[in-house]
This record gives structure tokens, sequence and C-alpha cells, in this order.
């Protein structure tokens, strides 16, 4: 065995290889992103990025069909997306072990919700495992496997983000052989029309009866008694699991006894019965839903949970005393006049920044924005997106919105706006249905070539694969065409005056229309043959002549951290590092006073 330190996500590449998984498949999304990304270093593994959740979780279906062990890796809300094939593949059952990773947000710090997906593995009668540290995410992933080809059953890992992102030691092995389990054909247990559905719904109670079993007599759930006795006497217990579990800890110290669960569904009645005749005063620490508490009460148990501690947001240790003691630990004091506001915003030359740039002055439109980068358009100084609901419904709603207008008689367009990898996820079936529908509203595709937000990840408009292979390359502008649409305008979001005239014209037709803007990433890793097809991207700089700005401040207002105001002399100036030389503040100075560097 070998040590070393990892994340959580670390853990679960490293868990996947040495359990002999064959097949990993995922849809980046913070905080799971880098699961996948790891994995793919792994050379024994096939490892795919999909073009949403749905598809990812089908593949890892489709592999454990075969006969291999797979896995299959998404944030909360993509498994929204899966859910389809997710309940379904409970009722078939598995050939090759599958595990689906869920990583869960408590405290929304990149998503639109907070939800809990544990009731995922209860309403899809899934077992779970929940790892508190990055040990338990590789030594519970081997345990998963054994689980599910034993129990014919697709396993559900919950992590959370400091799960996720927080590092630990974890004793590594080598990879075990696994070999694959021969494919039979099997229609009364693979194929679920009502039929055999049904017959797969007796299978499906009977081996959540045996689940049971395990949830009482596995390694992952225990009981830790107090070391400490108190001076009152009072037994107190904490229930927790997760990285809820070391929160607790830290607060509770060695004065309580613990019922530390790893395997949460089916949950173990027989142990919590056993800790409740040792304790007189029970605490239940969870992020979000009161799953564990709602159990305990259900099992006759008074208990202190939600009543206690906050109903969303994450458990903290600062939380926890908090909510107990209504103090803190001492902290350090400090002027907080001195600290400056850094609201997250596009970065320098992002090629989203010309086309809000010019969609801010406009009048008369709402805006229905998606997931990524481009979301930043709501924020000043644009102030350029009215709702973002979720992936790939920014052309749905906008579809919606636009009609309901046509309706109640107000003058006002529909925009929908979403990126490259996002309508290749979802967005192509929103987009469909105006076509199909048919509506005014106006459909904005920002294709910076790249899947931004969540890491840089390749995408089917990409051109390659996970694993650097180049491959056909989607060409958004024909599969827009195939859907019927007549207006189809392809431009440079760089050249404001492009964006101009498009915007200009899909706003006087009175029909449908769709822009598609075409610039990548300037974090984007680019080959040779990449930058020449842009004509060398990102290669100059700008700069500004002192003596021709007149202080007006037009060029902030293209919301690029590149620039700022000198406080001395109160005149424009470029962070040369971070200018990429886009030129979109060159065409919006009045008096030309940004330039272009001459090498």
């Amino acid at each position: 065995m070998t040590k070393r330190l990892l994340t959580g996500n670390e853990a679960i590449a490293y868990g996947a290889w040495e359990a002999g998984v064959d097949f990993a498949s995922a849809y980046p999304g913070t905080p799971s992103s880098e699961i996948l990304a790891n994995i793919a270093k792994f050379k024994d593994i096939r490892s795919e990025w999909a073009p949403n959740e749905k598809v990812s979780l089908e593949a890892a279906i489709g592999a454990s069909i075969a006969g291999v062990r797979s896995i299959c890796a998404m944030k909360h809300v993509g498994v929204n997306v899966a859910a389809d094939p997710l309940f379904t593949f409970s009722y078939m059952g598995v050939n090759g072990g599958m595990v689906l990773i869920s990583a869960d947000e408590p405290g929304q710090h990149s998503s639109q919700n907070e939800q809990d997906n544990r009731w995922y593995a209860v309403s899809a009668k899934l077992p779970m495992f929940e790892p508190s540290n990055s040990q338990e995410c590789r030594d519970m992933l081997f345990a998963s496997y054994e689980l599910s080809e034993k129990y014919d059953a697709p396993v559900l890992m919950r992590l959370t983000t400091r799960i996720c992102h927080s590092k630990s030691i974890v004793e590594c092995g080598d990879r075990k052989t696994v070999p694959a389990k021969p494919y039979k054909k099997d229609v009364q247990k693979n194929l679920m029309v009502p039929q055999m559905a049904r017959q797969r719904r007796v299978v499906v109670e009977k081996r959540m009866n045996d689940l049971a079993e395990y949830s009482e007599n596995n390694p992952f759930n225990y009981i830790e008694k107090a070391t400490v006795k108190t001076k009152k006497g009072e037994r107190v217990g904490v229930l927790a699991s997760g990285t809820c579990y070391h929160f607790a800890k830290e607060v509770f110290g060695d004065a309580v006894a613990f019922l530390k669960l790893g395997y949460t569904n089916p949950l173990p009645n027989n142990l919590l019965d056993k800790f409740m005749k040792e304790v007189d005063t029970l605490y239940i620490v969870e992020e979000n839903d009161p799953y564990l508490e709602n159990w305990v009460k259900a099992r006759g148990y008074k208990c202190k949970g939600k009543d206690t501690f906050p109903p969303y947001g994450e458990m903290t240790a600062d939380v926890l005393r908090g909510a107990l003691t209504g103090k803190q630990l001492p902290q350090i004091d400090y002027d907080k006049s001195l600290l400056v506001p850094r609201p997250p915003t596009l970065c320098a030359g992002c090629p989203h920044r010309g086309f809000f740039y010019e969609l801010s002055k406009r009048k008369k439109i709402a805006i229905s924005g998606d997931i990524g980068c481009y979301t930043l358009g709501f924020a000043p100084p644009y102030n350029a997106m009215d709702t973002c609901l979720c992936m790939g419904g920014a052309f749905s709603v906008a579809h919606g919105m636009q009609l309901a207008f046509d309706k109640s008689g107000q003058d006002i367009r529909a925009i929908g706006i979403l990126g490259d990898s996002t309508f290749l996820h979802t967005g192509i079936n929103s987009l469909m249905d105006i076509a199909y529908n048919g509506s005014k509203a106006i459909s904005v595709i920002l294709d910076n070539r790249i899947t931004g937000m969540t890491g840089h990840q390749e995408n089917p408009g990409s051109g390659k694969t996970l694993s650097g292979e180049v491959t056909p390359i989607i060409n958004l502008k024909e599969v827009v065409k195939s859907f019927g649409f007549k207006h189809i305008f392809e431009i440079d979001p760089n050249d404001l005056k492009a964006v101009k005239k498009a915007l200009d014209d899909a706003l006087a037709l009175d029909e449908a229309s769709v822009i598609i803007t075409v610039w990548p990433c300037p974090l984007k890793r680019m080959d040779k043959a990449e930058r020449e097809q842009y004509g060398n991207p990102f290669t100059t700089k700008v700069k500004v002549d002192e003596s021709k700005c007149i202080s007006c401040k037009l060029c902030i207002r293209c919301g690029c951290p590149a620039l700022s105001m000198n406080r001395k002399t109160n005149k424009a100036e470029v962070d040369f590092p971070q200018c990429v030389g886009c030129d979109v503040c060159v065409q919006i100075c009045p008096k030309k006073a940004i330039e272009k560097e001459t090498k």
C-alpha cells in the first residue's frame, strides 16, 4: 500500500482504478468535475465526457449490462437530468458493478439550488454510501462494487463539496483484475416493458430487505462511545454522516457518543436502537434536509436536529458552535472597511464581453439566461440577464415568455442565451421547441469552443475527446439550420459592429432567429492548428495614450478586469499581464486613446 495526499475526487479516481473499473463517463459540474479528469489519467479505464448527465449514465449502464465495472459522476442537479434511466436501471439491476457519484453542494457555492440527493436513493431504491474523508471515498468505492454485484443493484455514492475538495491521507494499492462478466441476453431483466417491470419491482423490494441486513453489519456504520465523562453525568449522543461527522467531532469532542453512518440507505434500525439505549440526549447533525432526523423520529425517539441547527447551508464547526452556545471561538480582528469587494466577473478577453456590452444597451427586452460563465452577464456593468432556471432551459423559457408577451400585448422581445456546451447538453431540445411550436424569440449561442466554467473540459463542439484525441466538431450552424430556422447570424463577438448589426437585424424580424457568436475562450489550451484557425489570437496587448484619454470612463463600462482608472492621474490604464488584446475597449474609446501594442 502507498500513502497519498488526495482530495475526495482524486480518491474516487484511485478507488475506481484499484477496483477494476473499465468504463467511466461524466458531464463536468462543480464539485464533481475533477473525478473524471483524474480517472482519465489511468489508461486502463476508458474515460469519456458525455454531452449531458443522462447520456453519461446511460453509457455507464450499457457498459454494466455488457459485463464490466463502470462509474458515472455528476453534480447534484445533474442527477435530475439522469433520473429517467436511474430509476429504471434500479429495476433492471447490474451485470458488471455500477456506481453513480452524486456530488451535492450544501451552501450553494456554485449551484442554482441546494437539493439533497439522499432522497434519490430512497425514491429509486438504491443502496447508498456517504464517505466522510478521502480514505473512505476509496474504501467505500471498493465496497460499492462488491455490494453492487452481490445484490444486483446500482449504487449511489453521495459526496459533498468539502469531501470532494478537501485533502487527507489515503492508503492506495494496486489495480484489482476483474474479468468482464459474460453478456447474456435476458429480456426479463433488461427490457423494461410493463410486463417485465412488474416482475422486477418485486425483486427490488426483496433486494432492499436483504440490504437492510448489510446496513446493520458493515464496517462503515458504527458506534463510538464517549471517552470523557461529563460533569452532570448526562449521556449525550450525536448521529452524523459524511463531512458532518468531522464537524461534529470538532465541536462535541470526546464527551459524547457518536453513531457514525457511512452506509445510509437502507438505514440501520437495530444499530440505532442499540445506540439510543446508551444516550439520554441525541443531537443529529446533517446538512440540507432532515433525512436522518425523520428516520429517528419515525423510530419513536426524541432528538435535537433542525430545531437546534440551521435548516440549510453547511454545518461547519463554527455554525454548530454558534447554534449550540451562541458564541464563536476568538477571531483575529481587522479593519473590514479595507476589504475590497471582489464579485465574480468575466475574465479579461472573454468573448462574451462584447456581446453583453452591446446587449445591455437594448430596451424592451427580457433575457433568459442559462448555466455557465455567461450567467455573469446579469451583473453590473451589463445587467443583461433577467432569469436563469436550469441547464439548457434558456431557449424554452424565452419561448414561453415570448408567447405570453405576444398574447398579452406587451411590446417586449424575449432573448434566450446559452453557451456551446450547454446547447449540446440540453439546449438543442429547447431550440427545437421554438422551431417546432413557433415564436419570435431570439436565441443566442455563445460558442467559446470549450466547457468553460467547470474547468475547460472538452465537448462535442471542441474537436477533442477527454483523452486529447482529435474528433469531428459539431457544426452548430448546420445543426441550427437543420431545424428550419431561416435567419442565422454567425459573428465574432469581439467585433462590436457585427454584434450590433446582428442584434438590430434579429430584433427587426417578426419571427424567430438565432445568433451564434464564435470565438475561443482566452484560457483554452489550443494547439498550433487551432491558433492558426483564429489568426493566432491573444498574442498582442493594448495600451493607453494618456494624452488622448479624456477620463470619460466609457472603456470601464465594458467590465474588463484588465482596465481601471489610475487614482493619481484619473486616466484609464491597462493591467498588462491580464490583457489579451481582444480589442473591445479599443472599439469603445471615443478618442482612440486605447490602441494595440505594436510588436
